[in-house]
């Protein structure tokens, strides 16, 4: 019988860094839901919709492009996409380079939305994140950000620099 490898367990330093971490991750998302829902009557994954879609050429991903980058399943984010076509600020519609696939685009509306929820989620993003770093740990966080992302997936638009 092979013992088992004993696993590298994380030091304290390691295990401190790790539940700070950690409880950002989990707390920084309903903070910047919050604020959405307060200020712009959205959810934070539909501002990340709206906004994935404003970035984009011609306002308009395919379904999939726009599920990777939201980070959501196909289907939480047709569900979502429903709902921004009810309010007219997003519609769908076949890709004409090939009709498999299921184009969202941006309407008029959906960016005149996205413009005016994108002051007050800047504003708290600042108020959170960046106001809390002096200069240096702004750009060691996004170094540190861009090195954990590229182990997970090297492809992310955050690592690769090619936004959708």
């Amino acid at each position: 019988m092979e013992d088992a490898q004993e696993p590298r367990w994380l030091d304290n330093d390691q295990a401190q860094t790790w539940l700070a971490l950690a409880a950002t991750m989990m707390r920084l998302p309903a903070a910047l839901d919050a604020q959405l829902q307060r200020d712009a009557g959205i959810s934070h994954f539909e501002y990340q919709v709206l906004a994935g879609l404003s970035m984009s050429p011609e306002r308009t991903l395919r379904m999939s492009v726009l599920a990777g980058f939201v980070e959501g399943s196909l289907s939480r984010l047709s569900q979502v996409v429903a709902r921004l076509e009810k309010r007219d600020w997003v519609r769908r519609t076949p890709d004409p380079a090939d009709g498999r696939y299921t184009l969202a685009v941006l309407t008029g509306t959906g960016w005149d939305k996205v413009v005016a929820a994108a002051p007050g989620h800047v504003t708290e993003v600042q108020r959170l994140i960046f106001d809390a770093l002096t200069k240096a740990q702004q750009r060691q966080l996004g170094e540190i950000g861009r090195r954990i992302l590229a182990r997970i997936d090297p492809n992310d638009p955050c690592v690769t620099g090619r936004l959708p």
